[in-house]
């Protein structure tokens, strides 16, 4: 590949070396690549700030789920949303599997108790919707259970919508072979291998019931009011960059430049 005077001038940044120097041999297309993203995330970061202090001048509630099959990188896309937000008004919400007193209280409790505040933006890391994928395919709920999530989910929403806070759904997509090859990756990196649960280690085999399940959630769950976006998430750079400027086409926050 022939590259131009600005590609060589990027490459020989400060930024563009530290990048080169990073894989051996250097990947000079990835690294112009990353470069870009990093340019297009920036500016959409200084947005996301400005979105940041509508929320809190106007004491407005922002809740954000990210949902996605496994390795899907919901937790890559959080930290491209949170990473120059000021931490006092945002908070990320990841769940473990629920304890036995939760386990005993209606379904959502545990999450009405994480709902924003006035002034705060929340993001789920995974959500009340654990149980309309997660939970059924691997033989976490019972199908009663399961129908019965799936006839309140919308209610609840609505209410919650109805109440004034602004609830925007993300679904990070992938295809069967990138969620093979991240598992792999994960697999081989001594220092991220502690990640794998038995449900990651699962999904491949049980990919089929996975879009079985996806599919009903986006069929039955996607309403006018509270509709989801599904995110191609493939290429992790154009994921974070079409989450965020999602958010911020459909948040009207002063200044919107997206």
């Amino acid at each position: 590949m022939a590259y131009t005077k600005s590609d060589l001038k990027k490459l020989s940044s400060t930024r563009g070396l530290i990048y080169l120097l990073a894989t051996d041999p250097p990947e000079p297309d990835a690294v112009l690549k990353k470069l870009k993203y990093d340019s297009k995330l920036k500016k959409l970061q200084i947005e996301l700030v400005k979105l940041q202090n509508w929320v809190v001048d106007q004491n407005e509630r922002v809740l954000i789920i990210f949902e996605g099959g496994e390795f899907s990188g919901k937790g890559l896309t959080i930290k491209a949303f949170t990473e120059h937000l000021n931490p006092r008004s945002i908070r990320v919400v990841a769940l473990p599997k629920p304890n036995e007193t939760e386990a005993g209280q209606w379904y959502f409790q545990r999450y009405i108790m994480r709902l924003p505040r006035p002034g705060e933006m929340v993001f789920f890391d995974r959500s009340w919707y654990n149980r309309a994928m997660v939970e059924p395919v691997n033989g976490f709920c019972t199908s009663r259970e399961y129908d019965q999530f799936m006839s309140e989910v919308n209610h609840f929403e609505r209410m919650i919508h109805n109440d004034g806070i602004i609830i925007v759904k993300l679904f990070l997509s992938i295809t069967k072979s990138v969620q093979a090859e991240r598992i792999q990756m994960v697999r081989k990196n001594p220092l991220r291998r502690w990640e794998l649960t038995k449900v990651d280690l699962n999904a491949q085999k049980l990919w089929d019931k996975y879009q079985s399940y996806e599919q009903a959630i986006f069929k039955q769950t996607s309403t006018r009011k509270v509709p989801w976006k599904v995110i191609d998430a493939n290429d992790p750079y154009l994921a974070h960059i079409a989450a965020i400027r999602h958010v911020l086409n459909l948040i009207p926050y002063k200044n919107n430049k997206e």
